[in-house]
């Protein structure tokens, strides 16, 4: 489980980086094309910091997976199919990384 909460959150962390390739427009200013290139990147480097942070600690990516996916949505209002497509996946990778650290809490009980 803990596996495929951490390469679903690296798989989210490149979906979300391909947003970026929007800010490349052509006839823009080098220096506005790295700017909004940057800013387009930060929810995925933010994404990929919470599975660097959540390897060893699964509850941090459970509780921040959790957090991103009711905050996007909030951010979104009713758009239910953006909310499927950023929500979801987060929303699931927040429970394999919960449901992971609690396996481990159980075994280390026994």
């Amino acid at each position: 489980m803990l596996w495929s909460a951490r390469l679903l959150g690296v798989g989210i962390g490149l979906f979300l980086a391909m947003f970026a390739l929007d800010a490349w427009e052509a006839g823009a200013p080098i220096s506005q094309k790295l700017t909004g290139l940057l800013v387009h990147l930060l929810p995925s480097a933010l994404v990929l910091s919470i599975v660097v942070l959540s390897w060893n600690r699964p509850w941090i990516g459970g509780i921040a997976f959790v957090l991103l996916a009711a905050a996007y949505a909030a951010t979104v209002g009713f758009r239910l199919d953006w909310m499927l497509a950023i929500s979801g996946p987060l929303l699931i990778a927040g429970g394999l990384f919960l449901w992971s650290w609690r396996a481990d809490r159980r075994i280390a009980a026994s």
